[in-house]
């Protein structure tokens, strides 16, 4: 068992239309020009990244866009449609693999098999319409009978999937202790994380009711931008690596999760050091936390985690102690962390034998050779927000999605 990294590849069709309210990111730089090709291919470099570290990994493909079937639902198509149904019905957030499911892993489960949940979605228009596509791929990916893959929970229960999930355990392959964050409605801005999508997702994914815990998210969290849970907080292995602002109860939290698993390191990182403006700006927790296999914990975090002093300092004196957290990576996701997704937005983790999974989903140095080929031929340049109605730019959208599938042989989600 590994665990491996499915990350999304960013689509032709990346812009910032800010669709998203209480993704301080996304709205801030509503209207500046994206550029898809160069999103793209800083995801293919951060994977590269994964490998080199002597990671597993996996991709997940962009979604057909515009969704026409979406908007024949809605009785229109793309040319007469309002520029706001334009606008979602182009947007690429399914780059962001974190949202596409929630994963429970075989030792997690009564039956044995790995679980995924695909995410609903459904607080944000632009993203309520990716399911279908993104159980398309999944049942396809996993098609082996190890796996079991479950449709969406059904509306009005909010899921958003893996960005509201952790699981601690002493390795990647045994038992652990899944956590799921939910968000209270009232604040001034969505609660996108249900509780009783979470509670229906743990059940149907057999999980043993006592070590499975959920966990409120700080609502002062998510009015300052917190719009998931791992904007603030990221587990793996024996490691909770979370902002003091991060929960609700934070002190019944922590000792909930020291009862069911005493050997819990919890690297709180203080507001005094880091304030939540400071964390969320800097995406320091949506960060990759991963296990190499030379041993240690390694933190891959964007460029802007650096480019923050106070956030730089608390990361190197942590580093530099006894902390679980022995190195840190530093990848380019500007474009992403433009449209406010940063290096774990991007990346679902599933905890599988490798053998199990259709090959045509996972890549090496050789594949993603051939995919930075596809993208730098046909991936759009640049994208003003202004241009979404342009014909020509749409064909050429379309043209560039269907040149990726053939290379990867995956014409079949054409």
């Amino acid at each position: 068992m590994r665990e491996i990294n499915f990350d999304g590849i960013v689509g032709p069709s990346h812009n910032y239309a800010g669709l998203s309210p209480g993704n301080l990111a996304a709205t801030r730089n509503a209207g500046h020009v994206a550029h898809p090709r160069a999103a793209a291919l800083q995801g293919i470099a951060k994977m590269r990244a994964n490998l080199a570290l002597g990671l597993v990994q996996g991709i997940l493909l962009p979604h057909p866009r515009p969704d026409h079937h979406w908007l024949a639902a809605l009785a229109t198509d793309y040319a007469r449609a309002a520029p706001h149904l334009q606008a979602r019905a182009l947007s690429a957030s399914a780059m962001w693999a974190a949202n596409a499911a929630t994963v429970s892993p075989a030792a997690d489960s009564g039956d044995g098999r790995c679980h995924l949940t695909v995410a609903n979605l459904m607080t944000m228009p632009h993203r309520s319409h990716e399911w279908p596509a993104t159980l398309a791929q999944l049942r396809l990916a996993f098609a082996d009978a190890a796996f079991a893959v479950h449709e969406p929970i059904p509306a009005p229960f909010g899921d958003e999937g893996a960005a509201n999930h952790m699981r601690l355990c002493a390795a990647h392959g045994a038992p652990g202790v899944e956590v799921f964050v939910y968000g209270e409605p009232g604040g001034p801005f969505p609660a996108r994380q249900h509780r009783e999508a979470s509670e229906a997702i743990a059940r149907a994914h057999r999980l043993d009711p006592a070590r499975t815990l959920f966990v409120e998210q700080s609502p002062a969290a998510i009015a300052a931008g917190a719009f998931h849970n791992d904007v603030v907080a990221v587990a793996n292995e024996r490691t909770l690596f979370a902002h003091e602002e991060a929960f609700a109860d934070r002190a019944g939290f922590y000792a909930r999760l020291r009862a069911l698993m005493p050997e819990v390191e919890i690297v709180e990182v203080p507001a005094s050091r880091v304030s939540l403006d400071d964390a969320i700006r800097s995406y320091l927790f949506n960060a990759q936390l991963v296990s190499p296999p030379g041993g240690g914990q390694t933190l891959i975090v964007p460029g802007e985690a650096r480019d923050n002093p106070r956030v730089w300092d608390w990361l190197q004196s942590h580093v530099s102690g006894n902390g679980p957290i022995r190195a840190v990576e530093v990848v380019d996701v500007r474009e992403s962390m433009a449209n406010g997704g940063g290096p774990a937005c991007l990346r679902l983790r599933v905890v599988a034998d490798p053998a199990t999974i259709d090959p045509r989903f996972m890549v090496d140095d050789a594949k993603l050779d051939r995919i930075a080929a596809v993208i730098e031929a046909r991936w759009p340049e640049a994208i003003a927000v202004e241009s979404i109605g342009d014909t020509a730019l749409i064909a050429r959208i379309e043209e560039a999605r269907r040149a990726l599938l053939e290379v990867l042989d995956l014409a079949v989600l054409a």
